[in-house]
């Protein structure tokens, strides 16, 4: 194989895009998915890709410091994409401790074993790679600060222009100072300045990317649409924090797992890449897209389930808007979002209601017993 490549975390929603994506585009590539197989990992996400002969599943903690040096010795790796990560703000809040544990100490874990590995090598750090993926959450919160009589949603394949002038001029950029405020994005930023040290300290080739919210096809169900459009799908009620008035930018995952493969292969050592769709909508807004969208394409009365939304008291420290400019990442390698948000989100529907027996699988909670039986010897 002209490459082996590790990609952490591959069995979940971002990682297993990632995935699918390098092998089948990559027949040359031996692509191996180290995965721990938690609550979000979920080999089924990857089923249709099992059987090609570059694809190889590692079950394996992050955090497993000496079988990961021994995986890099073994199978010669020279490259790490890094996405595995404990990411759902809710559980960092009830749990900060298993935050810390794998995004910090299962990234150092990464970095120490890939760099003794490397350096043992004749050629050290040539042609090798560090890939860390992060989040647009470090940098904190922004203000609502756009020109009067224009709100939510603005969305835009189109030049970051256009965003600007709905939007006014704060954007998280990559030189934006880190201000997490909650336990997974403080993990989180603290991984992120172990991979840029990593470089600084001891010159090992790294590149830390920072993406905005994803949504699309194979993402756990207690992220806000998989949880909304299985909750409308049985009428169940729909929770939403405050007002709904929190503005997110959305990008729709195989834009990102494209994003990644161009930074992976083109990107510069040490560099900052921010991915975003220039797509903000608030909460309240994407929740009343995906009941009208459901319930047409469930064949009912268009909107006749807003009554599920509920309002529930807020999410400590929630922060009010997030927004990537990725005119860097546009500008210098090309990349640009493919589909708008309505676009993608009727994708994104279709797909869940036409895959409802993974949804209930996942739901269920039977996946889980069927991978510890599995791997209950390994």
């Amino acid at each position: 194989m002209k490459r082996t490549i590790v990609i952490t975390g591959g069995a979940g929603f971002i990682g297993s895009h990632v995935v699918r994506l390098f092998v089948n585009k990559y027949p040359d590539y031996h692509i191996i998915n180290l995965d721990k197989l938690t609550y979000a990992g979920n080999l089924a996400n990857l089923k249709d890709i099992e059987g090609k002969p570059n694809y190889e599943f590692v079950k394996m903690d992050i955090c497993d410091f000496d079988a990961f040096y021994q995986l890099m010795q073994q199978k010669k790796v020279d490259g790490i994409i890094h996405l595995a990560a404990e990411s759902h703000v809710d559980r960092s809040i009830k749990d900060p401790f298993t935050f810390a544990k794998t995004n910090v100490m299962g990234t150092l874990s990464l970095l120490q074993a890939a760099k003794l590995y490397w350096e043992s090598l004749p050629e050290r750090y040539e042609g090798k790679r560090f890939y860390h993926i992060s989040t647009d959450e470090v940098y904190g919160a922004l203000e609502l600060t756009h020109p009067e009589g224009i709100e939510p949603p603005f969305t835009t394949t189109a030049s970051s222009a256009e965003h600007h002038l709905a939007y006014g001029d704060q954007f998280f950029l990559e030189t934006t100072k880190y201000n997490p405020h909650s336990p997974y994005s403080a993990a989180k930023a603290s991984s992120d300045h172990f991979v840029r040290a990593y470089h600084d300290t001891y010159g090992m080739p790294v590149i830390v990317t920072n993406c905005s919210n994803n949504y699309g096809p194979y993402q756990f169900p207690e992220k806000l649409i998989p949880l909304f459009i299985n909750n409308i799908r049985h009428r169940k009620p729909l929770p939403v924090y405050g007002k709904g008035e929190n503005v997110r930018d959305w990008l729709y995952v195989e834009d990102h797992a494209r994003a990644i493969d161009v930074i992976f292969h083109e990107g510069l050592i040490a560099e900052t890449y921010n991915i975003g769709g220039f797509n903000e909508w608030k909460n309240i807004d994407i929740i009343r897209v995906l009941i009208n969208t459901v319930d047409r394409l469930l064949g009912r009365k268009e909107g006749e389930d807003m009554d599920l939304i509920t309002y529930v008291t807020d999410r400590a420290g929630h922060d009010l808007r997030y927004a990537i400019d990725s005119t860097k990442l546009q500008r210098e390698l090309g990349w640009e979002p493919s589909l708008q948000f309505e676009e993608g989100i009727e994708k994104t529907v279709r797909w869940y209601l036409d895959n409802q027996e993974w949804l209930d699988n996942v739901t269920s909670g039977d996946y889980q017993k069927y991978y510890d039986q599995m791997y209950k010897d390994r």
